[in-house]
């Protein structure tokens, strides 16, 4: 079932002889618990790309539909509060608030929209991510690894249809690294979520389910791995 679609998605900084064209006329369709890998070299509109589809930053050109709603057609207030209810980010450095404990990052989210957490499914969410022992840490007091473990504890927190993790495993080492994408492979299975990774690991890519690769703001290759 289709989660996610865009259309003639275009993002362009600049005008005239500084006009950059950061992504160009990107149509993709992905389908609800689909994991799906972007690649490309620096500068290829990766990033570019996952902004767009998170609703961090609006297009120039073009749609943007998740959950059938056309999100380049939302205001700001309500943009904001559907990305919170819908999409889950991902972040290389995590993004935490420093003088929050670890418990209170993930549960930011909801806090944010005044929501009571399910406590039996948070409950089940701390024990995946083995942060039982941590809950009351302030960031400085975890390690990398634990750090992002909190960070996908926040993104997971309100349920979303979406995962977008933009190099989640760039500041990791080899173990905390394998150990965050099958946290993530093994989430997205559980709640039957969608997830959208950025990275330049191949072998992270290759496990996906999708490889999209792009150069130049261009998707020159949309590849089914599995």
């Amino acid at each position: 079932m289709e989660i996610l679609k865009t259309q003639g998605l275009t993002k362009t900084y600049g005008k005239g002889e500084i006009k950059v064209e950061a992504l160009k006329n990107a149509n993709i369709t992905i389908n609800k618990g689909e994991f799906v890998a972007v690649v490309g070299a620096s500068g290829s509109g990766k990033s570019t790309l996952l902004h767009m589809l998170g609703g961090v930053d609006k297009p120039t050109e073009g749609e943007i539909i998740i959950d059938g709603v056309n999100i380049s057609k939302l205001k700001e207030e309500k943009l904001a509060i559907f990305r919170r209810r819908k999409v889950g980010f991902i972040f290389q450095f995590y993004n935490l608030i420093p003088v929050l404990t670890a418990e209170e990052n993930m549960m930011m989210p909801l806090l944010l929209d005044y929501k009571r957490p399910d406590e039996k499914y948070m409950n089940e969410l701390i024990d995946i991510l083995g942060l039982r022992d941590r809950l009351d840490h302030l960031p400085s007091e975890l390690s990398g690894g634990q750090q992002q473990r909190v960070s996908i504890g926040r993104a997971l927190a309100y349920k979303p249809s979406i995962i977008l993790a933009d190099e989640p495993t760039g500041n990791l080492d080899s173990k905390n690294s394998k150990e965050i994408i099958e946290l993530l492979k093994f989430s997205v299975r559980k709640y039957n979520q969608t997830l959208i990774i950025i990275t330049h690991d191949l072998n992270i890519a290759s496990q996906a389910d999708r490889i999209i690769h792009m150069a130049d703001g261009v998707i020159v290759k949309d590849e089914v791995v599995r």
